[in-house]
């Protein structure tokens, strides 16, 4: 949609016997330097509350929480769990 042009969501995931190799941090700086080159104002994204080393590095990126989803994943235990819904916006557009 037209109105949409602007921005764009993505999501990373990697597999827990990949963690700690820098990866994910990889990949998100992969993604912010496509999305900054190619004049995409807006990235989204979302992420549950409990991984809050994905969270950092995504603050440490220029993301900041704009919402919250209340009990928006169930998981596996059986519990509810919120969904945090991030955004970035590209200082240079």
């Amino acid at each position: 949609m037209k109105r949409s042009l602007h921005k764009v969501e993505f999501g990373i995931c990697v597999l827990r016997e990949y963690w700690g190799f820098g990866i994910g941090r990889n990949l998100l700086q992969q993604s912010i330097q496509w999305a900054d080159s190619n004049g995409i104002i807006k990235m989204e994204l979302n992420v549950i509350e409990t991984n809050e080393k994905a969270i950092s590095l995504y603050q440490k990126n220029g993301f900041a929480v704009e919402g919250v989803l209340k009990k928006d994943k169930r998981l596996s235990d059986g519990n509810f769990y919120n969904t945090i819904v991030m955004g970035r916006l590209n200082q240079n557009n």
